[in-house]
C-alpha cells in the first residue's frame, strides 16, 4: 500500500473507533448520568496519558499551560465534550454525529472572524449550505424539533473553538500534554455536573465498559495522528466523514434508529458542503503556491 492509502486506512480505523466509543457512551447513558460518564472517561484517559508522559520524561503542566490559547483550548474541549456526551445520551446517534460533522465549517468561519483568514464567495456559499443542513436536521419551529439536539450543536461549537485555539497554542507544547490536560479537566467538570444528578452505583460491567470506551478513544486518537503523519493531509482528511457512515450503521443496526428523509437530506448537505469547502481550500492553496 502507498503511504496515502495507509493513511486513509488509519483515518477510517480512527473514525470507526470514535463511532464505537460514541455508541458505548450512548449505551451507558441508561445506567449512568452524563457527568459521571465524563468524569470516569477523563480519569481513565488521563491516567493512561500520565503514564506515557512520565515514561517519556515530559512535564504534565509546562509553563505554557497558563497561556491564553491553552486555557481557551482546554475550556472549549471540556464544554464541547460535556455537550456532546449529553447529546449522545439524549438524542439519536445519527443525529448527534451528523451535527458534529459541521465542525470543520464552523472552524472555517471562526478562522475568518477571529484569525483574519479570507475566503471567497464559493466557500461562503458552501458554509451556508452546511449550516442549512444543520437547520434541516434540527428543524426548529417544526413538529419534529427536539430541544435536546441543541446539545449536539453545543458540542460542535465547543470542539470548533478548541480547534481554533489549537492554532495559537505555543509550538513548544506537546500534543500529548494537551490531550492529558483535556482529559484531566474532565474529571472535576464531570464531578461538578454530578452534584445535581448524583452518582449511580457502579457494576463490574459498567467499569469494564468505561475502560473499554477510554481504550478505544485512545486507540482512535493514536490512529488519527498516525494517519496524518503517513499520508498527505489533502488525501487523508476527507476520510474523516466515514465516521458518519459508521454512526449510521450502528444507530440503525444496534439502537434501532430510523432517520427520516429530512435527516438524510441534512446529512447530505453537511457532508457535501464540507467536502467542497475542503477541496476548494486545497485548490486555492495550490494556486497561491504556484503564483
Amino acid at each position: 500500500m502507498t503511504p496515502n492509502n495507509r493513511g486513509a486506512l488509519f483515518m477510517v480505523l480512527a473514525m470507526a473507533g470514535f463511532a464505537v466509543e460514541d455508541a458505548l457512551i450512548k449505551g451507558m447513558g441508561g445506567a449512568l448520568p452524563p457527568g459521571q460518564i465524563i468524569a470516569m472517561l477523563g480519569a481513565f484517559g488521563g491516567l493512561a496519558l500520565l503514564i506515557v508522559l512520565r515514561l517519556r520524561g515530559v512535564a504534565l503542566f509546562p509553563p505554557e499551560t497558563l497561556s491564553g490559547p491553552v486555557i481557551l483550548r482546554n475550556l472549549s474541549e471540556a464544554f464541547g465534550t460535556v455537550c456532546f456526551v449529553t447529546a449522545l445520551v439524549k438524542v439519536d446517534l445519527a443525529t448527534a454525529s451528523a451535527i458534529l460533522q459541521a465542525t470543520p465549517l464552523v472552524v472555517t468561519l471562526g478562522a475568518v472572524l477571529f484569525l483574519g483568514e479570507t475566503v471567497g464567495w464559493r466557500r461562503w456559499a458552501a458554509m451556508s449550505v452546511g449550516f442549512l443542513g444543520v437547520l434541516v436536521i434540527l428543524r426548529p419551529g417544526m413538529a419534529g424539533f427536539d430541544p435536546a439536539a441543541l446539545w449536539a450543536v453545543g458540542g460542535m461549537l465547543g470542539l470548533a473553538f478548541r480547534d481554533l485555539a489549537t492554532r495559537r497554542v505555543p509550538a513548544s507544547m506537546d500534543s500529548l500534554q494537551l490531550s492529558f490536560q483535556a482529559f484531566a479537566l474532565l474529571v472535576p467538570v464531570g464531578l461538578a455536573l454530578s452534584v445535581t444528578s448524583g452518582l449511580a452505583p457502579l457494576t463490574p460491567t459498567l467499569l469494564g465498559t468505561v475502560a473499554l470506551c477510554a481504550t478505544i478513544g485512545l486507540f482512535a486518537y493514536w490512529t488519527i495522528v498516525s494517519a496524518m503523519r503517513l499520508g498527505d493531509v489533502s488525501y487523508v482528511t476527507p476520510f474523516r466523514y466515514s465516521r458518519m457512515v459508521f454512526a449510521l450503521f450502528i444507530g440503525i443496526g444496534i439502537f434501532g434508529e430510523r432517520p427520516d428523509l429530512l435527516t438524510w437530506l441534512g446529512i447530505a448537505l453537511i457532508i457535501g458542503s464540507g467536502l467542497y469547502t475542503f477541496f476548494r481550500e486545497r485548490r486555492v492553496a495550490a494556486q497561491s503556491a504556484t503564483a
